[in-house]
């Protein structure tokens, strides 16, 4: 079965905003496309497990969640590719983040790329970071920043990413990550 075409599903945000020379760039039978909200059952969160745990909220709290960040306009743009069979097999995410610095200015953050196993040196983390990157500069951002491991560094150098600066974090209590919907 072939890919489901993008005119078929409910997207995040329109397809026409991934960078044309992206899709290019993929083997032909792969297709990168906006996140839809279909795709709880395409394997959205089995991808996204090669990250770190992932707790499976069921279809209907993972759609309630699609459609709290596709009613921010402008502001999330979750990517996904998709094999011959329809299935996600790589994925990631920029938010725009409005500020008062810099003229009003907006930054790009890129966050949770994860590529299946079965698909890992196959280029397709390079192509999300690609389109991501592309989808932060033609959205107005003035910066695509990003948090990784200290692994992952040289792959992100490798993408045109620098080093700079560090990360802090601090988890909130167990009680308080209940998420609200």
């Amino acid at each position: 079965m072939p890919y489901t075409p993008d005119a078929e599903l409910d997207l995040m945000f329109p397809p026409e905003q991934i960078p044309a020379d992206v899709k290019a760039a993929l083997p032909q039978d792969l297709h990168i496309r906006p996140l839809a909200s279909s795709d709880y059952r395409r394997g959205h969160l089995s991808v996204l497990s090669v990250l770190t745990v992932v707790t499976d909220p069921g279809e209907a709290a993972w759609v309630a969640q699609f459609n709290a960040m596709r009613a921010a306009p402008r502001t999330y743009y979750s990517i996904v590719i998709v094999d011959h069979s329809d299935k996600i097999v790589a994925v990631g995410t920029v938010f725009v983040e409005r500020k008062f610095l810099r003229g009003l200015g907006t930054v790009g953050h890129i966050e949770d790329i994860a590529v299946d196993k079965s698909q890992q040196g196959k280029k397709l983390g390079l192509r999300i970071i690609q389109a991501l990157s592309g989808i932060s500069e033609n959205s107005g951002c003035y910066k695509t920043i990003l948090n990784c491991s200290d692994s992952n560094i040289p792959f992100y150098q490798k993408c045109g990413f620098e080093k700079k600066e560090n990360e802090m974090a601090k988890y909130a209590p167990e009680r308080a990550r209940t998420p609200r919907l």
